[in-house]
């Protein structure tokens, strides 16, 4: 028969037995009782600190030891970032200072804060050897980010295709848009790239992007072509551009180059992305939290200099007592300075590129000045775009090759109805200068 072990009910949930008048029995609390160790610290963060000790492979006295010396690689980043955790209040430090009893009565997190407290401007050190040990990591990560953006502000710069897509797309919205005050524009919102997948033509497929993408895909075949080293040929009819041409086969060979061309152009077209792999990152940076990480090192740094000077005090002799702390982190502050010193240099002249990128390209950047990475974000949600409709038109040929065995014959008019109207009635008699720059 099974029998309750009424003993541990008792233990575990306060139960008062039976002979236990209501109202006069002692209730008995589930938590254990305090041991004999002496708590000056809250009993939740000394519980918590005790928690964190268990979790550090390293004793009291190391940790005491490169507090002396400053030996940040001793104790590592996420140490030291646990160590920052454990600074007590300014209450609890003069408890913890001023304690005489007996140091064995006190719980493990006490103990350790008051070893540690034995050493002039602990904490102090502990934030300042934190700062060092943190700092070229960050430096690295900032320094990379500001090269980033000079980079992405060369790539649009010196971009030929990224360049000819915004003519092709400003000469296409000029010949749709004859006859209207906006039939002669010199320039457009980049903003404007995102909506060419929403004019579609007669056939409600074909957008405005797709025939950009088309025409210049057929303008940069041929351009490779041209200055390939290796003249196109065709592996059923022989060398195309030789003096030997089987009967019968020119008209093929004729269709297989333009079909080579196109497959050049769509290669060409569809690497933009690639190209541009910069501009794609810096599209996704803060730039906030780009000048906050600066300001940050600054800001530590003067900390850092503060503390060197409670340390040392001018007084040589006592800071020769204090082991090399003062030392090596007045070698690491002279350094640091002329980082901070670059570093703000690089932060000047990035976003001084970015200005000056975004006023060429986009109009006036001082709109922009509360997020001056907009720019970059168009950009990359265009080059998105750009590659859904290469991939598109890559699919769309492959299964034109598929379904049939000889390529289409090029025709001069292969739609008898324009895909696009207004292009068609605007078109004025004597075609433009299509040489003409935007």
């Amino acid at each position: 028969m099974y029998r309750i072990n009424e003993e541990m009910i008792e233990t575990l949930f306060v139960y008062n037995t039976p002979t236990q008048v209501r109202g006069e029995g002692t209730r008995q609390s589930v938590h254990p009782p305090l041991g004999p160790n002496q708590r000056i610290l809250d009993s939740k963060k000394s519980q918590n600190i005790a928690i964190l000790l268990r979790a550090l492979n390293v004793t009291k006295e190391e940790v005491c030891d490169a507090l002396m010396e400053g030996t940040f690689e001793s104790l590592g980043t996420d140490l030291l970032e646990t160590l920052a955790k454990m600074s007590p209040s300014k209450e609890e430090e003069i408890r913890l200072k001023e304690y005489n009893g007996d140091i064995s009565k006190l719980g493990p997190a006490e103990r350790f804060l008051k070893g540690l407290l034995d050493i002039p401007f602990a904490f102090k050190r502990v934030d300042a050897m934190l700062y060092r040990a943190s700092f070229k990591e960050e430096v690295i990560y900032i320094r990379k980010s500001f090269e980033t953006l000079e980079k992405a502000c060369e790539e649009l710069r010196s971009s030929r295709l990224f360049l000819k897509l915004l003519e092709a797309v400003l000469k296409t919205g000029n010949r749709m848009n004859v006859g209207t005050i906006r039939g002669d524009a010199q320039a457009f919102k980049l903003d404007t790239l995102l909506k060419l997948v929403d004019v579609k033509g007669t056939d409600g497929k074909t957008t405005l992007l797709h025939f950009v993408v088309q025409e210049i895909i057929k303008a940069e075949g041929a351009r490779v072509a041209s200055i390939s080293e290796q003249p196109l040929t065709n592996s059923t009819s022989g060398n195309i551009n030789g003096k030997f041409c089987p009967q019968g086969t020119e008209d093929k060979s004729q269709n297989d180059r333009e079909e080579e061309y196109r497959k050049l152009g769509l290669q060409v077209v569809a690497g933009l992305s690639t190209e541009l792999s910069n501009v794609k990152k810096a599209a996704g940076m803060d730039s906030d939290g780009l000048s906050k990480s600066v300001s940050n090192l600054a800001r530590g740094f003067g900390k850092l200099r503060d503390i060197l000077q409670m340390i040392g005090g001018g007084n040589a002799n006592e800071t020769s007592t204090q082991g090399n702390f003062f030392k090596s982190m007045s070698s690491f502050l002279q350094e640091a300075e002329e980082d901070i010193a670059r570093i703000q240099s690089e932060e000047n002249r990035a976003f001084f590129l970015v200005r000056e990128t975004t006023e060429y390209f986009h109009g006036d950047a001082a709109k922009e000045e509360g997020r001056p990475l907009r720019f970059f974000v168009v950009v990359k949600d265009f080059l998105g775009v750009l590659d859904q409709v290469c991939r598109e038109i890559g699919r769309t040929r492959t299964r034109m090759a598929q379904s049939s065995p000889r390529p289409p014959q090029v025709v001069a008019h292969p739609i008898s109805m324009p895909l696009f109207p207004k292009f068609q009635q605007r078109q004025p008699d004597s075609s433009d200068d299509e040489s003409s720059s935007p």
